[in-house]
């Protein structure tokens, strides 16, 4: 890949960084009178922002990896960011909407984050550029 690749997934890194804090502190307002809600909506903060970190790691391997290599973390990061979409989207939507959550979202977007950890890992074991 190339350092411009880079920066776009460092951008959107910090940027799911920034939605994670600000929807963090919005629920934790906003479902403060129910707990069983609360603990459930911090699970996906949790997983959210464990991912942003995951698409730092993307950053990095796609700018000092080999042009193959980096094609894994690339791919590594689209499943982490369909991950937090389908996961902690789906659990947002439950807290905060009381939407019921939508078919096998949830399991599709844990799915999604396991196939982006294993990604990321095959990208993490190949050969410095």
């Amino acid at each position: 890949m190339n350092f411009q690749s880079s920066r776009i997934w460092i951008a959107i890194a910090a940027i799911n960084g920034a939605a994670a804090v600000a929807i963090g502190g919005y629920g934790y307002h906003k479902l403060s009178a129910d707990p069983v809600l609360r603990e459930v909506f911090a699970t996906a903060v949790q997983y959210h922002m464990f991912h942003t970190l995951a698409l730092f790691a993307v950053a990095w391997l796609a700018a000092n990896r080999t042009e193959r290599a980096a094609y894994w973390a690339v791919r590594a990061g689209w499943s982490f960011l369909g991950g937090i979409g389908l996961f902690s989207g789906s659990l947002y939507g439950y807290c905060l909407l009381k939407a019921e959550p939508i078919g096998a979202a949830g399991p599709i977007g844990g799915m999604l984050f396991i196939t982006g950890w294993g990604m990321l890992a095959w990208s993490a074991m190949k050969k410095p550029a």
